[in-house]
C-alpha cells in the first residue's frame, strides 16, 4: 500500500510542478494584474459545489480557479470541514486544519453564496496525495517569493542611486576638462564617486546571491502532555516571546516543525505532531498578527527526530514538542561590502 501511495505520490507531483510552478513563478509579477481581474459571482443563498486549483491564498479566504478557467472567491469560516477526499471506503477520513489550503492544491468546494458574491465554504475535500505535492512546491517557492517585494524595493533604490553617481562623474569629468587649476580636485571627487558606484553594485551582487540564504535569529521548543495539542501557559509566554523577537527582525521567516513521543501508534503521532504545529501557527497569526506569508508550512514529523530517549518518562516528555525558529534573511541583514581599494582615473586631455 505504500509503495502504491509513493508511485501515486511521484505522478501527481511530476504533473504538478508542470502545471503549478509556472503559476507560481510568475505570481509576483502578475499580482496587480490578478488582484484587479474580477473573479466570478455565487448568487447569494444559492448552494454550489466547485472543483478546481487555488490560486491565491489569503487568511480567511482564497482565490478558486475550476476546472474551465473561471475564478471564484472562497471563504472561510470556524465552521468550515477540511477533509481528505479518500479512495479507501473502509477507513475514515482524515481531517486537516485550514492552513492545509496551499496555492497550488486540487479542491472539491461546497458551500453557498453570500452578498458579496462569495462561495462560503462549509466542505472542503482533498487528496492526501495531491496536499503532499502542493506542500513540497509551497516549502520551495514561499521563502524566495516573500522577499521579492522588500529585495526590489531595495535593488530600485540602489539603482537609482547608481544612475545618479553616474551623472555625477559625468558633470565631474566635464568641470575637469574646463577647469585647468581644478583638475586634481575633481580628480579626487570622481574616485570618491566611483567608489560609491563600486559599492552599490557589490551590495546589489550580495543581495542576489544570498536572497535564498536564511540564518536562525531565535529558537523556541514548546512542550505538550499526553495525546494533546493544546497550548499550556508556559507555551503561550514562549510564543510571545518569539513573535516580539520577529517582529524586531528585517526580512525573517518563522520554521514550525512538530513532533510525538512514542506513545500510540506511528500514524496516530503523526496526525498529533501536526495539530501540534497547526496550534501553534494558530496562537502567532491570532494573538500576534504574523503574516501565514512569514510562516513555512508547518509540518508533523510524528515519531521521527526523538531528542531523548522514548523508553524513559522524561525523554518521552522531551519528545512531546514543537520547535519555533526564526530565520532571517541574509541578504537583507548583511553588512555593505567595503568599497574598494584599487581606484579608477578618468581619462582627461587636462596637461598641467
Amino acid at each position: 500500500m505504500r509503495r502504491v501511495k509513493l508511485i501515486e505520490f511521484m505522478i501527481a507531483l511530476a504533473v504538478s510542478l508542470g502545471m503549478v510552478v509556472p503559476i507560481l513563478a510568475q505570481q509576483a509579477e502578475k499580482e496587480v494584474q490578478e488582484k484587479s481581474t474580477p473573479t466570478a459571482r455565487v448568487p447569494a443563498g444559492q448552494k454550489q459545489k466547485l472543483t478546481g486549483v487555488i490560486l491565491r491564498r489569503e487568511a480567511d479566504s482564497f482565490i478558486l480557479r475550476d476546472l474551465s478557467g473561471i475564478d471564484y472567491t472562497v471563504s472561510l469560516t470556524d465552521r468550515t470541514r477540511v477533509e481528505e477526499k479518500k479512495s479507501n471506503p473502509f477507513r475514515r477520513a482524515k481531517n486537516y486544519g485550514v492552513t492545509s489550503l496551499l496555492r497550488g492544491l486540487n479542491v472539491e468546494v461546497e458551500g453557498r453564496g453570500d452578498s458579496s458574491g462569495a462561495l462560503v465554504a462549509e466542505r472542503i475535500k482533498l487528496r492526501e496525495v495531491d496536499l503532499m505535492t502542493a506542500r513540497t512546491v509551497e516549502t520551495r517557492v514561499t521563502p524566495v517569493e516573500g522577499r521579492l517585494g522588500e529585495t526590489e524595493a531595495r535593488l530600485s533604490q540602489a539603482e537609482e542611486n547608481a544612475r545618479r553617481l553616474s551623472g555625477q562623474i559625468e558633470e565631474l569629468n566635464a568641470i575637469s576638462n574646463a577647469a585647468r587649476g581644478g583638475a586634481k580636485a575633481a580628480q579626487e571627487t570622481a574616485d570618491a564617486a566611483l567608489a560609491g558606484v563600486q559599492a552599490t553594485n557589490e551590495r546589489i551582487t550580495t543581495l542576489i546571491s544570498e536572497l535564498d540564504q536564511y540564518e536562525p535569529k531565535a529558537t523556541r521548543t514548546i512542550y505538550f502532555k499526553v495525546a494533546s495539542a493544546m497550548l499550556s501557559p508556559e507555551a503561550r509566554a514562549s510564543l510571545d516571546e518569539i513573535a516580539d523577537q520577529a517582529k524586531v527582525e528585517k526580512g525573517f521567516i518563522i520554521e514550525v516543525k512538530g513532533f510525538a513521543s512514542a506513545d500510540g501508534n506511528e500514524d496516530y503521532n503523526r496526525r498529533l505532531s501536526q495539530r501540534r504545529a497547526d496550534a501553534v501557527v494558530r496562537y502567532l497569526a491570532e494573538n500576534h498578527n504574523i503574516p501565514l506569508r512569514r510562516i513555512i508550512i508547518p509540518f508533523g514529523y510524528g515519531e521521527s527526530n526523538p531528542v531523548a530517549d522514548n523508553s524513559t518518562r522524561e525523554g518521552r516528555e522531551q519528545n512531546r514538542r514543537v520547535e519555533v525558529t526564526v530565520l532571517v534573511n541574509r541578504g537583507l541583514t548583511s553588512p555593505p561590502a567595503a568599497p574598494s581599494t584599487q581606484r579608477t582615473r578618468i581619462s582627461s586631455d587636462i596637461r598641467p
